[in-house]
C-alpha cells in the first residue's frame, strides 16, 4: 500500500465496500456520539467520514487528535444504513472503520476556524492566508481561478494564437500608474521597472512578425487600493494581434470570454449582444465608463425644460456655457417615501440632494399629477414634456442633477445604481456586456495642460491629419469592455506609425528627444516594417471575481495583500539590510 493513501478523501463509493483503505489528509472536525467518535477527513478532494468505536484499535489515538491535524487512517470501507447516507458528499454512502491512526503533522490552537463560515477581521485571515485557503469557499474560489485560466489558454490555443512570455524586469513606462522601481547593482543609480503591462513587448512580438500573439501575464501597478483592485499585482489575458482592425479584435475576444462565462457560470444568463457604446454617450447615459447594463434606467439631457423656468437654481445654472440639466428616471419610485430615500442617499454622496418630481393620482381624480417642488415651480407644461421624453406613467419618478457634466456624472451613475436596487429594477442572475468604444486621446489636467487620457501608444482616428487640430476632440481607436459594472477588458488599435508617434507625444509634452530615450525599441522597430496591429488584455481576478460572485478582488486572489499594500504573512514590504543597501549604492533617507 502507499506510504500516505491509497484513495482521497473523494474517491470511495459503496465498490470499495469492504477493502482495506488508507486515507490522509486534515482533521475537519470530530464528533463524540457517546463511546463512538467520527472524523471528517478533509483533503484537497473532498470528505470521507471515519469513525472508531471502543473495540478499535484506533479509538485512543482518535481521541486525541483535534481540529487541522493532519493525520494518515487505515481502515476498512463499510456501507452506511439508508437512513445515514448524506447525499451532498460523493461520499456519503459509506464510511471508513479506522483501524489505525498515524500523526503527519499536530496543530496548535487555531487562531482562526476553518469549518463553516464564521467571518473574522481581514488582519487575522490575511496573517494566516494558508488557514483562511483551507476554507471551503475559499477553496472553490481558488479552484474556480485555476479553471477558468486553463479554459482561457485553451480557448485561445483553438483559436489560432500562440503563448509567448515578456519580460518581468524592464524599463519605465508610462502607463498610467506608478511604477515599481528596481535597483541595478550592476549600474549604480539606474533602476529596473517591473512591468505595468507588457504593452511595448507584444507590439514588438507583432513587429517581429508572429501575427498572433497572448499570455498569462503578471502585471505591477503601484496604485491604491479598492475593492476591484489590487494595490500591487494581478493578472491579464494579454492578447495582440497583426492586421486587425477593431472589429477583428471583437471578434476574436468575445467566443473567449462569452465561452468562459457561459461555462463556469452555470444557472446565469450570459447576454451575447454585445452593444457597442461611445464614451461619451456612456458618461451621458449612465455616469460612468463601465456601465452596469442590467439596470434599464438610462438618463437623458433635459435641459431644455428648466431653461427659462420657474426653479431659478436650475434655470441660473443654464445660463453658463457647458451646464446640463440630466434626469434620472425611477420608474415605479413615484411616492414620497422613496425620493426622500434618494435625496438621503445625495445627502450621503455630498450633495445638498437631488431635485425630484413624481407623477401620481390627482387628488381630486381628474387623472394624472405631477408632485413635488420642482413640480410646482416649473409648471404642468414643462412637467408633462419632461414626462414624455423620459417615457414616465404614473406612480413613477425623476431625479434630476445640474452643472458641468464632469462634476456631477459620477455621483449620478451612483444614483442610478442605487434606485435601480431600490426599486427591484436590475436584472439579477446574469452577465451583461458592452463595448465602450470612441475614447478621447487627450484630456486637459487640473493645471491647464494636455495629457494622454488612456493608454498613449493607441492609434488616433484620422491619423496625423486628426492631431493638427484641437487635441481635445481628437478620439483613438480605443476601446473597454464593461460587464455587470465592471471594467473586463482594455485594449486599442496601435500607433504603429513613428511619425504619428512622435506628433502624438508632441502634444502630450513629450519632446521626441524623451519619446526616443523612454520608447527608443519601439520606435527602431517600426522604422523597419511594422504591420497594423491591436489588441487587449482582459483582467482574471476581475472576471474571476464576478464568477465567483465575489464583491473583494482579494477573495479570488491566492495570497493577496491588504488594503495597504502590506503582506501580513511573509512581512513585505521590509527594511532592507545594510549589506544590501551597499550592493545597491543606495542609501535609505531618514523617516519624516
Amino acid at each position: 500500500m502507499h506510504a500516505y493513501r491509497s484513495h482521497t478523501c473523494a474517491d470511495l463509493n459503496k465498490a470499495h465496500v469492504g477493502q482495506e483503505v488508507r486515507l490522509s489528509g486534515w482533521v475537519h472536525r470530530v464528533r463524540d456520539h457517546g463511546g463512538v467518535l467520527f472524523i471528517d477527513l478533509r483533503d484537497h478532494y473532498g470528505i470521507t467520514q471515519v469513525l472508531a468505536d471502543s473495540d478499535s484499535p484506533a479509538f485512543a489515538e482518535i481521541d486525541k487528535v483535534r481540529a487541522e491535524w493532519v493525520v494518515q487512517i487505515d481502515g476498512r470501507v463499510k456501507g452506511r444504513d439508508a437512513s445515514l447516507v448524506n447525499p451532498k458528499l460523493p461520499t456519503g454512502e459509506i464510511e471508513v472503520y479506522a483501524t489505525g491512526l498515524t500523526v503527519l503533522g499536530a496543530s496548535d490552537e487555531l487562531p482562526m476556524p476553518v469549518f463553516g463560515d464564521v467571518d473574522y477581521p481581514e488582519e487575522t485571515r490575511l496573517t494566516y492566508r494558508f488557514l483562511d485557503l483551507r476554507r471551503e469557499k475559499l477553496h472553490n474560489n481558488m479552484m474556480l481561478r485555476s479553471n477558468v485560466v486553463r479554459s482561457m489558454r485553451k480557448r485561445m490555443w483553438d483559436q489560432g494564437f500562440n503563448e509567448f512570455q515578456t519580460p518581468i524586469i524592464t524599463a519605465s513606462s508610462p502607463e498610467g500608474a506608478r511604477d515599481f522601481l528596481v535597483p541595478s547593482r550592476l549600474h549604480p543609480g539606474k533602476f529596473y521597472a517591473l512591468p505595468q503591462a507588457p504593452q511595448q513587448f507584444k507590439q514588438l512580438i507583432m513587429v517581429a512578425g508572429f501575427d498572433r500573439y497572448f499570455q498569462i501575464a503578471p502585471c505591477f501597478r503601484d496604485e491604491d487600493p479598492r475593492a476591484d483592485r489590487s494595490p500591487t499585482d494581478f493578472y491579464q489575458l494579454d492578447i495582440e494581434m497583426s492586421f486587425v482592425t477593431q472589429e477583428d479584435v471583437f471578434a476574436a475576444v468575445q467566443p473567449v470570454v462569452q465561452g468562459i462565462f457561459e461555462e463556469f457560470a452555470p444557472g446565469k444568463k450570459v447576454y451575447s449582444d454585445w452593444t457597442k457604446i461611445a464614451y461619451r454617450d456612456s458618461l451621458k447615459w449612465y455616469g460612468s465608463d463601465k456601465p452596469d447594463l442590467r439596470n434599464p434606467i438610462k438618463m437623458q439631457d433635459v435641459s431644455e425644460h428648466f431653461a427659462g423656468s420657474g426653479f431659478a437654481i436650475f434655470a441660473k445654472l443654464l445660463e453658463q456655457d457647458g451646464n446640463e440639466i440630466r434626469a434620472i428616471p425611477a420608474p415605479t419610485g413615484g411616492s414620497r417615501k422613496f425620493c426622500d430615500r434618494m435625496n438621503a442617499f445625495a445627502q450621503k454622496e455630498g450633495l445638498p440632494g437631488m431635485g425630484y418630481i413624481f407623477w401620481r393620482e390627482a387628488e381630486d381624480g381628474s387623472g394624472m399629477e405631477a408632485a413635488g417642488p420642482l413640480a410646482k415651480n416649473i409648471g404642468p407644461e414643462r412637467t408633462e414634456a419632461i414626462r414624455v421624453q423620459l417615457g414616465l406613467e404614473k406612480g413613477d419618478a425623476a431625479f434630476f442633477l445640474g452643472g458641468k457634466p464632469e462634476t456631477f456624472e459620477s455621483i449620478a451613475g451612483r444614483a442610478r445604481n442605487e434606485i435601480g436596487r431600490e426599486l427591484n429594477l436590475t436584472e439579477q442572475n446574469c452577465f451583461k456586456f458592452a463595448w465602450i468604444v470612441d475614447f478621447p486621446m487627450y484630456e486637459k489636467t487640473d493645471d491647464g495642460k494636455i495629457d494622454f487620457s488612456h493608454n498613449p501608444f493607441s492609434m488616433p482616428q484620422g491619423g496625423l491629419e486628426a492631431l493638427n487640430g484641437d487635441p481635445l476632440q481628437v478620439y483613438a481607436y480605443q476601446y473597454d469592455l464593461a460587464c455587470n459594472g465592471y471594467e473586463l477588458i482594455s485594449g486599442g488599435i496601435r500607433n504603429h506609425k513613428p511619425e504619428i508617434m512622435f506628433k502624438a507625444f508632441e502634444l502630450a509634452g513629450y519632446p521626441n528627444s524623451e519619446v526616443e530615450k523612454r520608447f527608443g525599441g519601439m520606435v527602431k522597430a517600426f522604422k523597419y516594417g511594422a504591420p497594423p496591429h491591436g489588441g487587449c488584455a482582459a483582467g482574471i481576478d476581475r472576471i474571476v471575481m464576478l464568477l465567483a460572485d465575489e464583491a473583494n478582488i482579494r477573495e479570488v486572489i491566492m495570497f493577496p495583500m491588504n488594503q495597504r499594500a502590506e503582506d501580513l504573512l511573509m512581512g513585505a514590504p521590509s527594511e532592507p539590510t545594510n549589506t544590501q543597501l551597499r550592493e545597491l549604492s543606495l542609501r535609505s533617507a531618514p523617516k519624516e
